[in-house]
């Protein structure tokens, strides 16, 4: 790693709610952070030349998944996700100096619905989400064979007050127009940014960590006692359920980010030591509407 324990990180989606926040922290910690931009006809060579040198390599770019899935934004989802990685783990094998550590985003979406899962669980859905996860992740590892380690980051629901889905959700509740959604049994694995980043910076520091890690808390819940704890902390009702049938409508075959269960536990994480601030959904709820 870098001299003086200062780090050199190159961030692909630096703009975006998770970058934005690492970028954040990590210039706090006096390291340096470098955007790299790897989109249209931008070469390998030239992403290259852009990671060189650089300790950590974190990849977050990709098309958002909360919007309507028509057949080409499905294809949007794929390529932006797919394509990128793809030239960066090229890059990676072009550099003379290369990056010591490349994570690269996925999704708890990977995972069957309906099941207990922890970071070694093999038993994928058979989804569309699944199927870019899959595909993105193998991409990802690909870099294990310039002698690079490789973390595939499983994000659950990512909260935080700048943004992500529950930003999107509070509004209804804070109106007294909450409820549960579709049949409200999903169960939902989910992270407060702030572990999300101090997560990060763990794996960065825990050389023994690779492969897939679940970014998600020891406490998955169900929609319903989400719905609950959330009606709790706003002192509004909780009595205008969502049906599954509107949130097709509006998303599509996305709207299965919503309401397929996935109870994920963050086993690796948790097994080398590290502990979340924000354990509890209550507590990251407070936090976030504080």
């Amino acid at each position: 790693m870098a001299s003086g324990n200062r780090l050199k990180i190159a961030i692909c989606g630096k703009s975006g709610l998770v970058g934005s926040k690492l970028e954040k922290y990590f210039t706090s910690q006096h390291n340096s952070v470098v955007d790299v931009n790897v989109r249209g006809a931008v070469s390998a060579e030239n992403v290259a030349v852009q990671i060189e040198k650089c300790d950590v390599l974190i990849n977050l770019s990709g098309a958002t998944i909360l919007a309507h899935w028509s057949d080409e934004y499905k294809k949007t989802l794929y390529d932006s996700r797919i394509d990128t990685t793809k030239k960066l783990v090229d890059a990676i094998a072009l550099c003379k100096d290369r990056p010591k550590l490349f994570l690269n985003a996925s999704a708890v979406g990977i995972y069957a619905s309906n099941e207990v899962h922890d970071d070694d669980s093999t038993n994928y859905a058979d989804d569309y989400l699944a199927h870019i996860c899959k595909d993105w992740e193998a991409e990802a590892r690909m870099a294990t064979s310039s002698g690079v380690r490789n973390v595939q980051m499983r994000f659950g629901v990512v909260l935080a007050k700048e943004g992500g889905a529950l930003q999107k959700m509070l509004p209804p509740f804070k109106f007294g127009l909450g409820g549960k959604v579709g049949s409200g049994e999903q169960r939902v694995s989910w992270i407060h940014i702030d572990d999300l980043v101090k997560a990060v910076q763990f794996i960065i520091k825990t050389p023994a960590i690779s492969g897939s890690v679940n970014f998600c808390t020891p406490y998955p819940l169900s929609n319903i006692e989400q719905t609950e704890a959330i009606g709790r902390i706003l002192h509004r009702p909780t009595i205008f359920p969502l049906p599954a049938f509107v949130l097709k409508l509006i998303f599509g075959e996305g709207a299965a980010v919503m309401l397929d269960s996935k109870e994920v536990y963050p086993s690796k994480l948790t097994k080398h030591g590290f502990v979340f601030e924000y354990e509890h959904f209550e507590d990251a709820l407070k936090d976030i509407v504080s």
